[in-house]
C-alpha cells in the first residue's frame, strides 16, 4: 500500500485523499439507509433551491385557507432539486475524486481532468436529487388523502374537457403542499388553462371533478 502511495504524484494523491474517505462514507451512509437508520434525515441538512418559497407558503396556511393565492405561483419551484444535500455533496466527492485520480494516472494534462472531473461531480450530484425528488414525491403522495381536496380551490394546468369528455389536469394546495392532479368537469365548455377553480368531488381514485370558480 505504501509503495503504491509513493508512486503517485502529488495532484493523484490529492484525488485519491478526496475519493477514498468519501467512498467510505457513502457506503457507510448506504448501509444505514439499507437497514432503516437514517434514512429519514440523511439529507435533512440539505438547502433547496426554493425551499425558502415552499416554508412561506406553509407558513400562510392558517391565513389563507386552503384557497391558493391569487398571485403567479408556479408550483413546480415547490419541488426544486435538493441538490446540495449530504447525500449529494458525498456522492460529488466520490465522482470528482476517482474521475480525477483515473485521468490523472492516465496522463491526462491537469487543465482538462479538473474540469471533467468536475462535471461529472455534478452531473452525479444532480442525478442523486432526481433520484431523491422521486422518492419524496411518491412518499408525499402515498401520503395525501385526495378527499381533502374538496373544496379547494385551484388552478388549471392543462384544459380541463367539458362533460367529462377526458382529463386535465389543476395545480390545488393538498395538506399544505401544492400537487398536480387530473381533473374533470362537469361543465358544458371546456375549462382553459389558467382558470381558477373549486374542487367539488372526486372521480375515480385519483381525479378531481372541479368547476370554475
Amino acid at each position: 500500500m505504501l509503495t503504491w502511495w509513493n508512486s503517485l504524484s502529488l495532484v493523484a494523491q490529492i484525488f485519491a485523499c478526496i475519493a477514498v474517505p468519501a467512498t467510505l462514507v457513502l457506503i457507510v451512509q448506504t448501509i444505514l439507509m439499507l437497514i432503516g437508520i437514517g434514512a429519514e434525515t440523511a439529507d435533512g441538512d440539505g438547502f433547496s433551491l426554493g425551499e425558502d418559497i415552499a416554508d412561506a407558503d406553509t407558513d400562510t396556511d392558517g391565513v389563507f385557507s386552503h384557497d391558493v393565492p391569487d398571485g403567479d405561483i408556479d408550483p413546480s419551484g415547490l419541488e426544486a432539486l435538493r441538490l446540495f444535500t449530504v447525500r449529494g455533496i458525498i456522492s460529488f466527492l466520490v465522482v470528482f475524486g476517482w474521475v480525477g485520480y483515473g485521468m490523472e494516472s492516465a496522463g491526462v494534462k491537469l487543465w482538462i481532468t479538473i474540469p471533467v472531473a468536475l462535471v461529472c461531480g455534478f452531473a452525479m450530484m444532480s442525478m442523486i436529487a432526481l433520484l431523491m425528488r422521486s422518492v419524496m414525491k411518491l412518499r408525499n403522495d402515498g401520503n395525501l388523502d385526495n378527499r381533502n381536496a374538496v373544496g379547494v380551490s385551484g388552478k388549471v394546468y392543462l384544459t380541463v374537457p367539458a362533460n367529462r369528455k377526458g382529463e386535465g389536469k389543476v395545480n390545488v394546495m393538498l395538506q399544505g403542499s401544492f400537487v398536480e392532479r387530473d381533473a374533470v368537469t362537469d361543465e358544458n365548455e371546456d375549462i382553459p388553462t389558467g382558470r381558477e377553480v373549486v374542487v367539488t368531488g372526486l372521480s375515480g381514485q385519483t381525479a378531481l371533478v372541479v368547476r370554475s370558480k
